[in-house]
C-alpha cells in the first residue's frame, strides 16, 4: 500500500510541476527531470512504468486536461486556452485535443452539461492521414510564405472525379471463409498482396487500401461502391486456409452492369502462395486490357521471401500494424523481427519495422527511434533496392531527422515502382507545399492524391483535402479551379476554419479590390480574435494601403502574443512589421525586427531568397543590389501567384519604381510565372490529371 502511495505521490508531484510551467511551450522532458532532481532516463522509466505513457505524452496529457478544465470553467476561446496551456499553435492544440477526447474543443464546450465524458483511447494515428491534415492545418503558413513584399481551362469537380476511369479498379476486403477466425490475417494478406501487385501497374488507377477498408462490413451494392470510389472495376474475393492448403475464390466485376467478367477458383499449397498472388494480378490486368511493362512484370513476379514461415510471421505483424494503434505497433515489431530470424534478408520485414518505429516516434518532441529507423531502412534497401517500401522506409528516416530534401528522391523513386501509392503521393504533396516549396509539384501531387484517396475520408477529411487542392490551384494561378474546390471544401464542412480565409484571397485574385479583401478579412478575424494568422494578415493589408495606424493595431497585438509565447511565426513578415513600428516612432523595436528579418534572409534556402533579399536591399537604399536580386528571382521556377498579386502593393517597392530596370525586371517575373503556368497546364493534361 505504501508503494502505491509513493507512486501516486510521484505522479502528483510531476503533474504539479508541469502545471506550474503550463504556459511555457518549451517546457519538456529535460526541464521536468531537472526540477524533479532526477536523471532524464530515470524519469522516463518511472513515468512509463506508472502511467504507460512516455514522458512527453504525460506532459501533453496534463496540458490537455488543463485545457479541458479551462473550457469548462472559463469563457476563454479555444485559441486563448491553447496558448495558456503551452501549445502555442491553436491548430495543433485542436488536433491533440480531438485525439485525446474524441471531439474538438468547441464540441467540448457544448458538452459541459453532460456527465461522463469518455476519454478516447490514446492512439498513434496513421502517419498518412496525419500528413494530409498537416498539409492543410498549415495552410496559412503556405499561403503567406512569400507575400513578403509587394501578382484556361476550367476544371469542374466532375471532371476531376469522373474523367478517364476506364482502367480504374478497387480491390475490396477479402472474406475469410475459414472456420478458424485466426486465419483472417492470412486472408487479409492475400488481399493486401493482390492490391500491392496491381498498384505497380502504371496503366491502372488503383484505389488505396484505406479507401476500400470501410466496405469490409458494409452491405452496399457493387454499383453503389463503384460510384463512391469512382472506379470501373471491383475485385471481390474469399479465401480460406486449411492446413497447408490455400483456397481462393476471386472475381473481377464490371461496375457499369454489375457483371463478373472474370472469375476463378484457386487451390494452392501455402508454399506456392506467391505464385497465387502473382497469377491473380496478371489475370486481372489481362482482363482489363491494362498495359504491363516488362519492368512492372518483373516487380510483380518478385518473391518477397522464399521462407513461408517468415512470411507467415510477416502477415501476422502486418495485421497488427494496420490497427494504427500504439499497442498494435508494439505487437507488430516482434513479429516482424521473428520473420527476419527465419529470413535475415527479408526486405519487407525490415521496412515495416522502420515504419512501425516511425509511427511510434511521430508525436514525440524528442525522437527516440531515429537510429533504429535508419538501420532497418538501410537493410531493407540492401536486400531490395527496387521495393517502394524500402525507399519509403529510408524517406521516413530523413523526415524523422528533418532532412526533408534527402527524403524527396527516395519518395519519387518509390513512386516509380508503385505509381498508385497514395501514401507517397500525400507525403510528396506535403513536402512540396511546406518545406521544399514548388507550386507545380504541389498541385501535381494534390491532384493525384485526390484521385487515389478521396473516398477514404469522411466529410471533414474531404473538406481539408479539397481545401488543400484549392490552395494548390490558386498558388499556380488557376483561379477558377481554386474557387470551385474551396466551395467544395465548405460544402463538405461549413465549419472548416481555414476555408473562408483562403476563399477571401482567391476572390481577391478575381476582383483585385484591396478595400474588399481587407473588410472581408477583418470580419473573418472577428469570429476568432486570437487567430494570429489572420491578425498579421490584416495588419499587412493595411500596410499595403499605407494605413500605418491601423496596421500597427493588428501588428502590435500579433507581436505581443507571439513574444509572450516564444513563437517564431512568419519570420518573412518582420521587415514590413518593422517598417510599421518605425512609422509609429518605435525605433528600437523596429531595429530588432529588421535584424530578425536579416537573419531570416541569411538562413533562407528556398527559391524565394533573392526576392527576400531584394526587399532587404530596397529598405537599406541599395537599389542596384535589389534589382540584381529581383533579376535572380526572375530565373526561378514555380513560385506562388501571390508574388504577382502583391508585388506592386508594397510601399517599399515605391522607392524602386524609378529604377530604369524595375519595370522590365517585374515583367520578366510575370512572364516566368505564366510560362510555368502554361507548361504545368500542358503537363497535367498529358498526365490526364486535368
Amino acid at each position: 500500500m505504501s508503494d502505491i502511495s509513493f507512486q501516486e505521490k510521484f505522479i502528483e508531484q510531476a503533474k504539479a510541476i508541469v502545471l506550474e510551467n503550463i504556459s511555457n511551450e518549451q517546457f519538456g522532458v529535460s526541464e521536468l527531470a531537472y526540477l524533479m532532481n532526477m536523471s532524464r532516463s530515470n524519469l522516463l522509466r518511472k513515468i512509463k512504468r506508472q502511467t504507460k505513457l512516455s514522458a512527453s505524452q504525460f506532459i501533453r496529457q496534463v496540458r490537455l486536461e488543463k485545457g479541458m478544465e479551462l473550457l469548462k470553467q472559463t469563457e476563454l476561446t479555444a485559441s486563448e486556452i491553447s496558448y495558456q496551456v503551452g501549445f502555442g499553435n491553436n491548430s495543433y492544440f485542436t488536433k491533440c485535443f480531438r485525439e485525446h477526447y474524441g471531439f474538438s474543443p468547441g464540441e467540448a464546450r457544448k458538452r459541459t452539461s453532460e456527465e461522463g465524458i469518455q476519454k478516447k483511447e490514446d492512439v498513434t494515428t496513421s502517419f498518412f492521414k496525419q500528413y494530409r491534415l498537416q498539409i492543410i492545418i498549415g495552410i496559412s503558413l503556405v499561403l503567406l510564405v512569400c507575400a513578403f513584399f509587394i501578382f484556361n481551362k476550367a476544371i469542374t469537380p466532375s471532371k476531376i472525379e469522373n474523367d478517364d476511369i476506364k482502367k480504374s479498379i478497387a480491390v475490396l476486403p477479402f472474406k475469410n471463409m475459414s472456420s478458424d477466425s485466426t486465419n483472417l490475417y492470412f486472408v487479409n494478406g492475400l488481399m493486401e498482396s493482390s492490391l500491392n501487385n496491381l498498384q505497380k501497374i502504371e496503366d491502372l488507377r488503383v484505389i488505396s487500401r484505406t479507401s476500400v477498408e470501410k466496405y469490409r462490413n458494409e452491405n452496399k451494392t457493387i454499383s453503389e461502391i463503384a460510384e463512391e470510389l469512382n472506379v470501373s472495376y471491383l475485385v471481390e474475393g474469399s479465401g480460406q486456409r486449411i492446413g497447408d492448403q490455400v483456397l481462393l475464390n476471386i472475381q473481377l466485376i464490371q461496375a457499369s452492369n454489375d457483371t463478373p467478367i472474370w472469375a476463378e477458383q484457386y487451390n494452392y499449397e501455402v508454399v506456392d502462395v506467391f505464385s497465387l498472388q502473382n497469377a491473380v494480378a496478371k489475370k486481372i490486368a489481362e482482363a482489363i486490357k491494362a498495359k504491363v511493362t516488362p519492368s512492372e512484370l518483373e516487380l510483380i513476379d518478385k518473391k518477397p521471401t522464399d521462407n513461408v514461415v517468415a512470411y507467415d510471421f510477416y502477415l501476422k505483424g502486418q495485421e497488427f500494424l494496420q490497427t494504427e494503434t500504439k499497442e498494435g505497433l508494439e505487437e507488430a515489431i516482434p513479429l516482424f523481427e521473428k520473420a527476419i530470424e527465419h529470413d535475415p534478408e527479408f526486405a519487407l520485414a525490415y521496412s515495416k519495422i522502420a515504419l512501425a518505429y516511425f509511427y511510434l516516434d511521430l508525436y514525440q518532441a524528442e525522437k527516440q527511434y531515429t537510429d533504429i529507423i535508419n538501420n532497418n531502412a538501410d537493410k531493407a534497401l540492401l536486400y531490395d533496392s527496387k521495393s517502394d517500401l524500402s525507399l519509403i522506409a529510408k524517406a521516413l528516416y530523413y523526415i524523422n531527422n528533418q532532412e526533408y530534401r534527402y527524403a524527396v528522391p527516395h519518395l519519387e523513386k518509390a513512386l516509380e515502382y508503385n505509381p498508385n501509392s497514395a501514401s507517397v503521393v500525400n507525403m510528396l504533396g506535403d513536402l512540396y507545399s511546406r518545406v521544399i516549396p514548388n507550386t507545380a509539384k504541389y498541385l501535381k501531387y494534390a491532384l493525384k492524391g485526390i484521385e487515389l484517396d478521396i473516398a477514404a475520408n469522411d466529410s471533414i477529411g474531404k473538406s481539408f483535402i479539397y481545401l488543400n487542392l484549392s490552395n494548390a490551384f490558386i498558388q499556380t494561378g488557376f483561379t477558377d479551379e481554386a474557387l470551385k474546390f474551396i466551395n467544395l471544401s465548405l460544402d463538405s464542412n461549413s465549419k472548416n476554419a481555414y476555408a473562408p480565409y483562403l476563399k477571401i484571397f482567391i476572390q481577391y485574385a478575381e476582383h483585385r479590390n484591396m478595400d474588399k479583401i481587407t473588410n472581408s478579412l477583418v470580419k473573418e478575424w472577428e469570429k476568432d480574435t486570437t487567430r494570429l494568422d489572420i491578425m498579421q494578415e490584416v495588419g499587412k493589408l493595411y500596410y499595403f494601403q499605407k494605413k500605418y495606424d491601423s496596421a500597427y493595431r493588428y501588428y502590435n497585438k500579433y507581436i505581443t502574443i507571439k513574444e509572450k509565447n516564444g513563437l517564431n511565426l512568419y519570420p518573412q513578415e518582420n521587415l514590413k512589421i518593422g517598417i510599421v513600428f518605425e512609422k509609429m516612432g518605435l525605433n528600437k523595436k523596429a531595429a530588432d525586427l529588421y535584424s530578425a528579418y536579416s537573419q531570416y534572409c541569411e538562413n533562407d534556402e528556398s527559391i524565394y531568397k533573392p526576392a527576400s533579399l531584394a526587399s532587404k536591399y530596397v529598405h537599406e537604399g541599395k537599389f542596384d543590389l535589389a534589382i540584381e536580386n529581383l533579376q535572380k528571382f526572375a530565373t526561378k521556377n514555380n513560385f506562388q501567384y501571390w508574388i504577382l498579386l502583391f508585388t506592386d502593393k508594397d510601399p517599399l517597392m515605391d522607392q524602386l519604381k524609378n529604377h530604369p530596370e524595375y519595370k522590365s525586371t517585374i515583367k520578366k517575373i510575370e512572364n516566368r510565372f505564366w510560362e510555368n503556368h502554361n507548361q504545368l497546364k500542358q503537363s497535367l493534361k498529358d498526365s490526364k490529371l486535368i
